[in-house]
Order: structure tokens, then C-alpha cells, then sequence
């Protein structure tokens, strides 16, 4: 372990982790990946650690925080700011449809499989 990622919490790596498990094109919440995460009622602690995602990703993968949004389907951050903007276009570069701020979940909610429950997700 590198002395830039001993400052992270187990809780931040395993929020991560589950983060790297969301497929292109899909879209998870905040409360969802708390619980994959074995952290349920944790939706803000996953937002904070999104928000500590160190620059070259995590194990020199990148998190797609793009992919995490709210219970309600919509990008969180403010309308037309910087990350905003940024979330949006990188969601619409893998064909998710964000009709002003809101993402239609019943069409790009991730909903892990089986295999995924049971071989991918370590919590």
C-alpha cells in the first residue's frame, strides 16, 4: 500500500470498489451502493468518498463517479456548475439519457445479476 492511500478509510475503498462494479451505460444511487457496499443508510458517507477519489482512480483504476446519482434519478450537484456539466456529458458519452438533470432509473438503473452479487461484490 502506498503512503497516499493509507489516509483512506476501509469504508472509502469499499465504497470504491462497488463504484468500479457499476457497467458503462448504467447508473447506481447513492443508498444502492451503500448497501452493495455493506454499509446500508450510509448514502452520504458514499458521496463524501466519491468526493475523496484520489486523481489516478483507485488502484490505478479509475471510480466512475459519474455513474452515482441520487435516490430520485438526478445528477446532484447544482444545475449548469462545472461538475454538473461534467457528470452529464460523461454519462451522455455512454448513451444515458439525462433529460435536464433527471436520468429515467427504471431504464438505467444497474441491477446487479447473481453472479455479481455473489462473485464480484466482497461485501
Amino acid at each position: 500500500m502506498v503512503a497516499t492511500e493509507k489516509k483512506h478509510s476501509t469504508n472509502h475503498i469499499r465504497i470504491w470498489q462497488t463504484v468500479q462494479l457499476i457497467p458503462q451505460g448504467a447508473v447506481a444511487t447513492y443508498g444502492q451502493i451503500a448497501d452493495l457496499a455493506g454499509l446500508p443508510g450510509r448514502a452520504r458517507l458514499v458521496g463524501k468518498a466519491l468526493g475523496t477519489v484520489p486523481e489516478n482512480g483507485w488502484n490505478n483504476q479509475s471510480v466512475p463517479w459519474f455513474r452515482v446519482i441520487n435516490s430520485q434519478g438526478k445528477i446532484s450537484f447544482p444545475t449548469a456548475s462545472e461538475y454538473f456539466l461534467k457528470q452529464r456529458a460523461l454519462l451522455q458519452d455512454e448513451q444515458v439519457v439525462v433529460i435536464g438533470a433527471r436520468i429515467k432509473l427504471s431504464e438505467f438503473q444497474w441491477q446487479p445479476d447473481l453472479a455479481e452479487l455473489l462473485f464480484k461484490l466482497e461485501f
